[in-house]
């Protein structure tokens, strides 16, 4: 967590020399902060060498040096703020008398003269540290005899085929594609890729062991790979079984360069004119891959070479991801290895479905609870106690008992990914967490790293350099992904690793009320979290602290709490971000004296007050209403006017509110994300306003039995030049029986755009024209009728850059394609509830397309999509990575065909 800590000082320390209302005071020297922040990038950036270090340090040297300086950066960082804040506060009670009810931002000096002292003590300290932590890395200590990520599977299945749960129907397609010649088959690398614990290894053995698979090549080899390796270990494991009568000290000899050549070249003859398999398992390195891949010969007699990893990044062959049991195979598999020939009673039963369910679907895990479940006792009342709570001691001992397993996944994170993935566990256990919130956290938190936009690729809005952090934990399998409402959620096993991990290295602490000995926890926490018991857990912080608080963070992170609950958050002076999802009858006034408050979300119905202004350095208010049903009400609530004075703000979700009429002068660069308003926000004095947005979404509520006047949503969306992600909904859409809509007609959308929702608009399929031409859209989602009528024509040439396309509930009978030429990009086709719809126009000419999902619509549809995918496999053999899924509402679970 050093590198999270000293990434938090470069933000502070960055605000305090770029900050819109602060200045460096005139008797100051501007030059000392300059080379602190110097400084400390500096530092980071060795902190960022571990990456490229990790399998050959010291880790355990390494960790001890990485704790003493996040000591030593939390202890400069919490003088700077107690300074910066002291230095407001005295300024603004000065000034109180001479301003009215709500003064305008004003420009305050911090004099940096008074803490000096300390600025050029911790230079001096930062310097040693730097150079303490990159000696480590390129000098490491010797190391005690002990391999932290020598962990071995602990899913091990009996005999024959029938008793791997889960993974039989994978390991037959895969052994029939690992036995065929090489006149069949183009690919030499097969990849099984997943989560720890998934049974990656386990299938991996199978297959090797398999009596066919064996009897097909002539030599097969199985090697242990791991996270931390030497290549030359690789190498003389390959041949000692390629050569079982080889003396390991007879190849061990000479100049280690020299040795590796050798090794190399030994390899590479012992594999020539073989037909050979090789399993390398446990693989975290692409180069070692690259590397490995020279040495194995493709004599096109059908060998083969076996990966398994955890890391998407590394797949770029034939790919299989290891799925997660569903609920009847873990239930199989927990009551397998529980019970094994014996029977199991109705109440049992019953009980050890939930407790299987409860496992999340991980094979390591249902073992685990299996084993544990076996030595207790077998009675109902037990089994329907573990079954209950998923808090229950049964499956805590499970995750402590397998943390082994999935710490690596962790630890080899990279430095800049590690703080946000803990940050996860501070939300409660399977939460699903919004796409936006998370990324919107780790920046203001300091996670997040200006140099990922260097990354080959990597696009430097501030939307894209944010998914990258996400894209990079769902890729390397520590978070899981639901498509459907864009939102991420960690594995309890991985959950309980974050909160295991938090605690030990007092990264955050988690509340849950009426908590004996509070206070000796709470000291010195800089980020509290409360996931149930708000009232209780509130009443503890308060009570808790008796002197200004370190806090910087208080995430509320339970469902909204019902009832009012009494915030005090005077000794809460540094705090920057507070997580608040509880219903607040009154504006809680104290939160406007939080000068450092950098991120605020509040559950609250009334009127915004203008007070609301004088969190200069808020850069993202999240306001939600309590009532999720209400009447309409035709009063607008817009924001107070002072909201145009906040400079800082990045991101605005205010469902139900509209930003006012900006005064002269007004300006929000920053803005870059606005949720929630309505089409009266959508005005060109608006736009013009926040020209840098890059995420915009509307919603609106007509009124009922109303005559409808058009609707001017889109007619000034060209004054938002790098808008790339618009979402427009009509929540109470209502539809007359000739296509007819409330609004104007369809105007020019930025070309920027590059997904774009819509729902329940009722425009007509014409207007489809304006979208179809967009140079960047990739997603395309409508809903609810966002487009009506019978008939939609793509014509040539149209949706060039379109690679998602998602059509629910609607009216469509007939949708063609006018050539082979229209959406050639398309990889993803989702319709869903289009009953009326008969068939869909995608062919196999659209080259790119890898999954069709239907759910929910006509016979005709699912016989077209199937064609379809038969057609694709026809054409493409093995090679075919056309998914199709089909789904009923009245289905339990998925049919992939």
């Amino acid at each position: 967590m050093a590198y999270a800590a000293v990434s938090s000082l470069e933000q502070t320390i960055d605000r305090l020399l770029n900050s819109s209302h602060i200045s460096i005071a005139q008797n100051s020297s501007p030059q000392i902060i300059e080379l602190l922040y110097k400084e400390v990038r500096s530092l980071r950036e060795a902190l960022r060498q571990f990456n490229a270090r990790r399998s050959t340090v010291n880790v355990k040297m390494v960790k001890t040096l990485e704790v003493e300086i996040i000591v030593a950066v939390h202890k400069f960082e919490d003088v700077i703020e107690f300074h910066v804040a002291d230095q407001f506060h005295s300024q603004s009670e000065e000034k109180q008398e001479e301003t009215t009810n709500h003064p305008p931002l004003a420009l305050f000096s911090v004099d940096v003269q008074e803490i000096k002292q300390d600025i050029d003590s911790f230079i001096e300290t930062a310097n040693k540290m730097n150079k303490a932590y990159a000696h480590e890395l390129c000098n490491p200590s010797p190391e005690e005899n002990e391999d932290a990520c020598a962990v071995r599977s602990r899913i091990a299945f009996d005999g024959n085929e029938s008793n791997m749960v889960g993974l039989s129907d994978l390991f037959i397609k895969i052994k029939d594609q690992l036995g065929e010649n090489s006149s069949q088959s183009k690919g030499m690398i097969f990849i099984l890729c997943g989560m720890a614990g998934i049974g990656k290894t386990t299938l991996a053995k199978k297959l090797f062991h398999e009596p066919s698979i064996a009897s097909h090549f002539s030599r097969r080899v199985f090697v242990k790979i791991g996270p931390k390796y030497r290549l030359v270990d690789i190498l003389v494991d390959i041949l000692k079984q390629l050569n079982p009568g080889i003396e390991e000290t007879n190849i061990l000899n000479g100049d280690e360069l020299v040795l590796l050549a050798e090794l190399k070249s030994m390899v590479y003859q012992s594999l020539k004119k073989l037909r050979y398999l090789i399993v390398l398992d446990d693989v975290w390195n692409r180069e070692l891959i690259s590397e490995l891949r020279e040495l194995f010969p493709e004599d096109n007699n059908g060998s083969r070479v076996l990966l398994t990893t955890r890391l998407q990044q590394i797949a770029e062959w034939k790919k299989y991801n290891v799925p997660f049991l569903n609920k009847k195979e873990s239930w199989d598999l927990l009551r397998q290895k529980v019970f094994g020939e014996e029977s199991c009673s109705f109440g049992l039963e019953k009980a050890g479905k939930k407790i299987a369910e409860n496992c999340e679907g991980l094979p390591l895990t249902i073992i685990t609870v299996a084993d544990i479940l076996s030595k207790a006792e077998k009675t109902t009342e037990y089994w329907n106690k573990v079954a209950d709570d998923k808090q229950d001691s049964v499956y805590k001992d499970a995750y402590a008992q397998i943390s082994t397993i999935l710490y690596p996944s962790y630890d080899y994170l990279d430095q800049h990914l590690k703080a946000c993935f803990l940050y996860l566990g501070a939300f409660p256990q399977n939460h699903m967490i919004s796409l936006y919130d998370m990324i919107n956290l780790w920046s203001v938190e300091g996670f997040r790293d200006s140099e990922t936009a260097t990354y080959p690729g990597m696009v430097t809005t501030f939307t894209d350099g944010a998914n990258y952090y996400f894209f990079e934990l769902y890729s390397q399998n520590v978070v899981m992904y639901d498509e459907k409402i864009c939102g991420y959620r960690l594995h309890s096993s991985f959950w309980y690793l974050c909160n295991k991990e938090a605690v030990e290295t007092k990264f955050f602490y988690a509340l849950n009320g009426l908590v004996d000995g509070l206070s000796e926890d709470i000291k010195n926490q800089r980020r509290l979290s409360i996931r149930n018991s708000i009232l209780f857990a509130i009443k503890d912080v308060r009570d808790s602290i008796a002197e200004v608080s370190t806090v910087r963070s208080l995430l509320c992170t339970g469902p909204n709490h019902q009832y009012p609950v009494p915030m005090d958050l005077k000794h809460l002076r540094l705090l920057k971000v507070l997580e608040a999802r509880m219903v607040f009858i009154e504006f809680p006034m104290e939160v406007a004296k939080l000068f450092q408050l950098r991120y605020l979300y509040i559950v609250y119905d009334r009127s915004i007050p203008p007070s609301i202004s004088k969190l200069s350095n808020l850069e993202y208010l999240i306001v939600h209403r309590h009532l999720s049903i209400k009447k309409y009400d035709e009063t607008l609530s817009y924001l107070p006017i002072e909201i145009w004075k906040m400079k800082e703000l990045k991101s605005l979700q205010i469902l139900g509110r509209d930003l006012p009429c900006p005064c002269e002068g007004s300006l929000l660069p920053n803005l870059v994300q606005l949720f929630g308003v309505s089409h009266q926000s959508c005005t060109k004095d608006v736009f013009e306003k926040i020209p840098n947005l890059e995420v915009l979404m509307i919603r609106i509520e007509l009124a009922p039995n109303a005559n409808y006047e058009p609707l001017s949503i889109f007619d000034h969306i060209s004054h938002l030049p790098r808008l790339k992600i618009l979402n427009c909904a009509i929540a109470n859409p209502v539809f007359f029986t000739e296509v007819v809509t409330p609004l104007a007609p369809l105007s020019e959308l930025p070309s920027s755009l590059t997904k774009l929702t819509l729902k329940g608009l009722g425009y007509k399929w014409e207007e489809m024209s304006k979208i179809s031409v967009l140079p960047n859209l990739k997603y395309l989602k409508l809903e609810c009728f966002a487009f009506r009528g019978p008939t939609w024509e793509v014509h040539d040439n149209e949706f060039q850059s379109l690679m998602s396309l998602s059509i629910e509930d609607n009216d469509l009978e007939h949708w063609t394609f006018q050539s082979y030429s229209c959406m050639p990009m398309l990889m993803l086709v989702d319709i869903e509830h289009c009953y009326k719809l008969k068939a869909i126009p995608v062919t196999t000419f659209n080259t790119l397309l890898n999954e069709i999902e239907i759910v929910d619509c006509d016979p005709m549809v699912v016989r077209c999509a199937k064609n379809l995918k038969t057609d694709w496999d026809d054409k493409h053999g093995e090679e075919s990575s056309l998914v199709l899924i089909v789904r009923s509402s009245w289905d339990d679970g998925s049919i992939h065909a």
